[in-house]
């Protein structure tokens, strides 16, 4: 496996004057293998100490405890339905006002949970970006669109409030809060900020203003899990037939 961890660039510059810019006319770099019995630099590690010793701390913190492994799939997840009920449920408590339904995107989880102690890094390895909640009010119309998109990928988590079944790429049977999608009714919806800015080929939410309060979604997660521990229950979510595929 090789890392580029000591990238080096030695750029030919052809300098005319100060009135005509720089132009580059190569680039080059070296790669290094990452081994086990390359040598360490004990200078280096004697630095990195104190902060590798905190750093294993604040991340071997226990915050709760899974009853039994999750992992993602699709079109629905434990794991998924987890991660999607704590963005609507912690971002109705962070922005005060009802969230009819939160979204995950299925790109975005990047690890499951094991069976056993939840600890802060394992939350980290489950959200590694700096992804923030936020809030949109959506017109059904346009919240259709949303949902063909995430039916058109095999699926992504949805919270509790809304399900939906799969066809031909389409969602269908759309369900929130009891009643059918009504394409003009407006519902406030949270997701990560990346997906509401267009990210995942989410053009139709681009436009859309936004309501941030700066709140990370791994924050949210961690805040989730911690609450539940309080509360005295485990990480035990189950596939609940949010989505479907439809035959």
């Amino acid at each position: 496996m090789y890392r580029r961890n000591s990238l080096v660039f030695f750029c030919i510059a052809l300098l005319v004057s100060c009135t005509v810019p720089t132009q580059i006319t190569s680039v080059s770099f070296n790669d290094y293998r990452i081994e086990k019995n390359r040598k360490t630099d004990s200078s280096v590690n004697a630095m990195l100490k104190p902060y590798a010793a905190s750093l294993n701390e604040s991340m071997g913190k226990v915050i709760g405890f899974s009853s039994k492994e999750h992992t993602a799939r699709q079109p629905e997840s434990g794991l998924g339905n987890f991660m999607a009920d704590c963005i609507r449920t912690m971002a109705e408590k962070k922005f005060a006002r009802k969230v009819d339904a939160g979204f995950m995107n299925q790109g975005g989880i990047r690890s499951g949970i094991p069976k056993g102690n939840i600890t802060v890094g394992k939350i980290y390895e489950l959200m590694p970006f700096d992804n923030l909640i936020v809030l949109q009010d959506v017109k059904g119309n346009v919240l259709q669109q949303f949902l063909d998109k995430t039916a058109s990928d095999g699926g992504w988590p949805v919270s509790s409030g809304i399900t939906m079944g799969i066809k031909d790429k389409k969602a269908v049977n759309v369900i929130i809060n009891g009643k059918p999608l009504d394409a003009n009714t407006v519902y406030t919806i949270a997701n990560s900020d990346y997906v509401a800015n267009g990210g995942s080929d989410c053009e139709m939410l681009k436009k859309i203003p936004q309501q941030n309060k700066g709140y990370l979604m791994r924050d949210a997660l961690i805040e989730f899990v911690s609450q539940m521990t309080n509360e005295g229950k485990p990480l035990d979510y189950s596939i609940e037939k949010r989505v479907v595929n439809v035959n």
